[in-house]
């Protein structure tokens, strides 16, 4: 009779435990620049998106849903700390945005080695599905392979042969950069040089001199965020065009506010989400910007927070649990991806989330209704083209 006693106990203990363990709520943790020089390009925008992304699909679990978010502050040490704080004592389960590639590899290290979840769905890196490839990432939205291979295509096939980069300093900058060279050089084009800036710079005068002095057709912008911004505002200082081209390769709506249609014309960009594509897409935008404090309209990224998010649920659902961050993962991976912002599409084994990608440029003001109403779409690249292909990337999942 005692020894049934001890059993009925530990197996009540047991099941109190489970149900405890069932209760806990899944927290997803928005991890990016709230207050330097991508915050107008992630920051609240994507806590929003998130925040949608729950209200959606969370009721998918029998648990709360939660969503946290934190300033990275672009500083690597800053963004690893508060991603293993989350992590080690909030409880938190993934995270997702992470714009700043050398953070965001510190973050997918972090979230393999405490068997998280980590979506990058603003960090533009492409060695998270190369080199640095995880059972326990996911790289949505976007890479600088897919836009540095683009963008380049469409100016070499228009006669612009001759390239120079002003490029940010960091690993982001430098993929986006190399990426873009590669295509270049495979197009017969010829790469004449490059200036690298630190990230932040306010001053771009330099090396806009050196990128004037170049005699390159294009001067391509490998840089993100207000670096964008004020490269291409001074760039009309110092009247680069119309001699020569700038091609933002990562440029998207809230660029645009700053600069004027007027001083985007003949500027081509690409992207895989704009927010006035369907009735999908305009329907979410719509509530995004009724939540957002400026009415800004949802840019790509904070788009990607959204789908990645949706997704993360519907897999959590099929499992029942999150508290295997590589199970999670897989079940991502086996499921199709399908929802209002990109439409349909799937996830590749080394973790690349594939969708097509968009080539626009911009309006004249003439044709835009107003503000956000700024591209036209040019072409369509479909997904097995958009992105690397999955033999190129050297990620050790797939390797044989």
């Amino acid at each position: 009779m005692r020894k049934l006693g001890i059993a009925a106990t530990l197996a009540a203990a047991l099941a109190a435990g489970a149900a405890s363990a069932q209760d806990k709520p899944v927290k997803i943790g928005v991890l990016n620049d709230q207050s330097t020089v991508f915050s107008d390009y992630q920051g609240i925008g994507s806590v929003i998106a998130a925040q949608l992304a729950v209200e959606d699909h969370g009721k998918r679990l029998r648990v709360p849903v939660e969503v946290v978010s934190a300033d990275h502050q672009n500083k690597t040490d800053i963004g690893v700390g508060l991603a293993r704080r989350w992590f080690d004592q909030d409880g938190v389960d993934v995270i997702v945005d992470v714009p700043n590639s050398a953070i965001a590899l510190g973050v997918a290290n972090l979230a393999r080695e405490k068997n998280k979840v980590f979506i990058g769905s603003g960090a533009g890196t492409a060695d998270l599905t190369g080199k640095a490839c995880s059972p326990n990432t996911v790289h949505w939205t976007y890479d600088t392979w897919a836009y540095g291979h683009g963008l380049p295509k469409a100016l070499v096939e228009q006669g612009a042969r001759k390239w120079f980069f002003i490029t940010a300093d960091y690993a982001f900058g430098k993929d986006l950069e190399a990426a873009s060279a590669d295509e270049v050089r495979a197009l017969g084009g010829e790469v004449l040089g490059q200036a690298r800036h630190p990230l932040g710079t306010s001053d771009f005068s330099s090396f806009l001199l050196q990128a004037q002095s170049s005699g390159a057709d294009v001067v391509a912008i490998a840089n993100a965020g207000d670096d964008t911004t004020n490269t291409i505002k001074q760039a009309g200082e110092f009247g680069l065009a119309p001699k020569q081209r700038l091609a933002g390769l990562i440029l998207n709506v809230n660029h645009v506010p700053a600069l004027g249609l007027a001083s985007m014309q003949g500027v081509y960009l690409m992207m895989p989400f704009y927010w006035d594509m369907n009735d999908g897409t305009r329907a979410f935008a719509k509530r995004f910007m009724e939540r957002h404090p400026r009415g800004n309209a949802p840019n790509d990224m904070q788009a990607g927070v959204y789908s990645a998010v949706a997704h993360y649920l519907k897999a959590a659902e099929k499992l029942g649990s999150v508290s295997d961050g590589r199970a999670v993962v897989e079940a991502m991976k086996s499921m199709p991806t399908d929802d209002p912002i990109f439409g349909k599409g799937s996830i590749r084994p080394d973790g690349r989330k594939l969708h097509p990608m968009y080539l626009f440029t911009a309006k004249t003001p003439a044709e835009s209704s107003g503000k956000w109403d700024y591209f036209k779409l040019v072409a369509t690249v479909p997904p097995e083209k958009a992105f690397r292909p999955m033999a190129e990337g050297n990620c050790p999942l797939v390797k044989g």
